[in-house]
Protein backbone atom coordinates (compact mmCIF):
# COMPACT_ATOMS: atom_id res chain seq x y z
CA UNK A 1 0.00 0.00 0.00
CA UNK A 2 1.28 3.09 -1.29
CA UNK A 3 2.14 5.99 1.59
CA UNK A 4 -0.59 8.12 -0.58
CA UNK A 5 -3.62 5.11 -0.43
CA UNK A 6 -6.55 5.65 2.01
CA UNK A 7 -6.10 3.45 5.18
CA UNK A 8 -8.34 0.46 5.05
CA UNK A 9 -10.99 0.14 7.30
CA UNK A 10 -11.40 -2.11 9.86
CA UNK A 11 -13.60 -4.60 8.25
CA UNK A 12 -11.28 -3.71 4.95
CA UNK A 13 -8.28 -5.07 7.30
CA UNK A 14 -10.00 -7.73 9.22
CA UNK A 15 -10.41 -9.77 5.02
CA UNK A 16 -6.86 -8.33 4.16
CA UNK A 17 -5.32 -10.35 7.66
CA UNK A 18 -7.80 -13.25 7.13
CA UNK A 19 -6.36 -14.45 3.52
CA UNK A 20 -3.21 -13.91 4.73
CA UNK A 21 -1.04 -17.46 5.80
CA UNK A 22 1.61 -15.57 7.95
CA UNK A 23 3.53 -19.31 8.20
CA UNK A 24 4.00 -19.64 4.58
CA UNK A 25 5.20 -15.64 4.40
CA UNK A 26 7.74 -16.09 6.98
CA UNK A 27 8.54 -19.43 5.46
CA UNK A 28 9.22 -17.43 2.29
CA UNK A 29 11.24 -14.58 4.05
CA UNK A 30 13.56 -17.29 5.41
CA UNK A 31 14.03 -19.38 2.02
CA UNK A 32 14.77 -15.96 0.88
CA UNK A 33 17.15 -15.08 2.75
CA UNK A 34 18.99 -18.17 2.37
CA UNK A 35 19.11 -17.87 -1.01
CA UNK A 36 21.38 -14.50 -0.69
CA UNK A 37 17.69 -12.84 -1.96
CA UNK A 38 18.20 -10.02 0.58
CA UNK A 39 17.28 -6.20 0.33
CA UNK A 40 18.84 -4.03 2.22
CA UNK A 41 16.70 -0.99 3.33
CA UNK A 42 18.24 1.82 3.67
CA UNK A 43 17.64 6.00 3.20
CA UNK A 44 19.51 9.16 2.98
CA UNK A 45 19.23 10.12 6.54
CA UNK A 46 21.28 6.97 7.78
CA UNK A 47 23.63 7.53 4.96
CA UNK A 48 24.17 10.79 6.33
CA UNK A 49 24.24 10.31 9.75
CA UNK A 50 26.51 7.46 9.23
CA UNK A 51 29.08 8.93 7.08
CA UNK A 52 28.98 11.67 10.22
CA UNK A 53 30.04 8.53 12.73
CA UNK A 54 27.54 9.79 15.09
CA UNK A 55 25.05 7.69 17.07
CA UNK A 56 20.68 8.74 16.82
CA UNK A 57 21.08 10.42 19.88
CA UNK A 58 24.09 12.63 18.77
CA UNK A 59 22.84 13.47 15.09
CA UNK A 60 19.76 14.34 16.26
CA UNK A 61 21.14 16.82 19.06
CA UNK A 62 23.34 17.79 16.12
CA UNK A 63 20.60 18.86 13.64
CA UNK A 64 18.04 20.02 16.57
CA UNK A 65 15.23 17.72 16.09
CA UNK A 66 14.22 14.75 18.71
CA UNK A 67 15.71 11.08 18.73
CA UNK A 68 11.85 9.77 17.52
CA UNK A 69 12.14 11.96 14.44
CA UNK A 70 15.22 11.06 13.53
CA UNK A 71 14.28 7.53 13.75
CA UNK A 72 11.01 8.26 11.63
CA UNK A 73 13.11 9.55 9.10
CA UNK A 74 15.18 6.82 9.00
CA UNK A 75 12.47 4.72 8.54
CA UNK A 76 10.36 5.85 6.11
CA UNK A 77 7.72 6.82 8.08
CA UNK A 78 7.89 10.97 7.76
CA UNK A 79 10.40 13.35 5.48
CA UNK A 80 12.31 16.02 6.45
CA UNK A 81 11.76 18.94 5.67
CA UNK A 82 13.77 20.62 2.61
CA UNK A 83 16.05 22.62 4.94
CA UNK A 84 16.61 19.33 6.93
CA UNK A 85 17.48 17.78 3.60
CA UNK A 86 19.78 20.41 2.38
CA UNK A 87 21.61 19.60 5.93
CA UNK A 88 21.45 16.06 4.99
CA UNK A 89 23.06 16.46 1.91
CA UNK A 90 25.71 18.52 3.23
CA UNK A 91 26.49 15.88 6.16
CA UNK A 92 26.61 12.93 2.98
CA UNK A 93 29.02 14.83 1.16
CA UNK A 94 31.06 16.54 3.15
CA UNK A 95 30.39 15.31 7.21
CA UNK A 96 33.48 16.51 8.06
CA UNK A 97 32.33 20.64 7.63
CA UNK A 98 28.90 19.38 9.48
CA UNK A 99 31.14 17.92 12.28
CA UNK A 100 33.45 20.94 12.07
CA UNK A 101 30.70 23.25 12.84
CA UNK A 102 28.79 21.36 15.48
CA UNK A 103 32.56 21.85 17.06
CA UNK A 104 33.31 18.16 16.74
Amino acid sequence: MSSKSKPLTKSELAAYEAKRDLAAELLQSVREMKAGHVRVVTSPVIEARKKTGLSQSQFAALIGVSVRTLQGWEQGRKQPSGTVRTLLAIASTNPQAVLAVAGR
